[in-house]
């Protein structure tokens, strides 16, 4: 099936040249590294875009990346994967990697075929607008993707899902095959205590602790809506043999609305 744009024309504009436009006064100077993993924001582009844009200015982009996001809507199954077909968004079209999406369900039982899910979920279409425009930029055609959004799963399936997407993508080597995280940090709480709030489950993330990111945002009650992606992310990111995790961007909502007292906070992190 074509999966439509959800969110085309509110979280992002609806024309090829005005969000290309957007997308490019966004992006970096930088100079393009492999990744296993990363962390990117969701919100509206003119939110969290200059956080996105930072991170993937930094990231060579692979051959498939697979996509975690978590599920706003409440539709489908707590581990929705869709396995065939393409996404299309102004700027783009993305091949599912049916092959990558059907191994992995394969070997756990937490992902389940489903469309519902992706339908009307925001967090993974917003990451395309700048895979789309890095991939014309190093002369590639865009990506396939494998796209899971995930509902409330604990620690331990947490780890096992990280160990699937892992053995998969050891399997496959040496495509080039990177995990992209999609998450925003703390939502409506003032400024001053959403930096450090987010600071903490941050430290976490850059400590490649997946244990301990999934425990701060339980113990601290830290409204990080894509906690449990990142959590997989990084446990699949340490069985693949990262090495470091490094900060390119972290910002709120407030800097761009200049209200300071119900913000939420954007982190754009890469996993080397």
């Amino acid at each position: 099936m074509e999966r439509q744009p959800a969110v085309s024309g509110q979280f992002y504009p609806s024309g090829s040249a005005k969000l290309n436009s957007m997308v490019e006064s966004m992006v970096q100077k930088a100079i393009p590294v492999r990744v296993i993993g990363a962390v990117s924001p969701h919100a509206g582009l003119m939110y969290s875009g200059y956080v996105a844009g930072a991170l993937y200015s930094h990231i060579a982009i692979p051959d498939v990346l697979v996509l975690l996001g978590p599920n706003h809507t409440g539709l489908g199954p707590r581990g929705s994967i869709m396995t065939e077909g393409e996404w299309i968004i102004p700027t783009g079209r993305f091949k599912i990697n049916t092959d990558i999406a059907e191994d992995l369900m394969r070997r756990t039982d937490i992902l389940s075929p489903d469309v519902k899910a992706h339908l009307f979920e925001h967090s993974l279409e917003v990451q395309l607008p700048f895979i789309a425009y890095r991939s014309h930029q190093e002369g590639k055609v865009n990506p396939e993707i494998v796209p899971i959004v995930l509902g409330n799963l604990n620690l331990d399936e947490c780890r096992l899902l990280g160990e699937a997407i892992s053995e998969v993508i050891k399997s496959r080597k040496p495509m080039g095959i990177t995990v992209i995280a999609s998450s925003d940090m703390s939502h409506y709480i003032s400024d001053n205590v959403a930096r450090q709030k987010d600071k903490n489950a941050i430290d976490r993330i850059l400590a490649l602790d997946p244990e301990g990111l999934f425990r701060v945002v339980k113990e601290e009650r830290i409204t990080m809506c894509g906690y449990i992606p990142t959590t997989v992310m990084l446990f699949a990111s340490k069985r693949l043999g990262a090495r470091e995790a490094r900060l390119i961007k972290y910002m709120t909502s407030g800097e761009v609305s200049g209200d300071y007292d119900h913000v939420v906070g954007y982190a754009g992190i890469l996993i080397v």
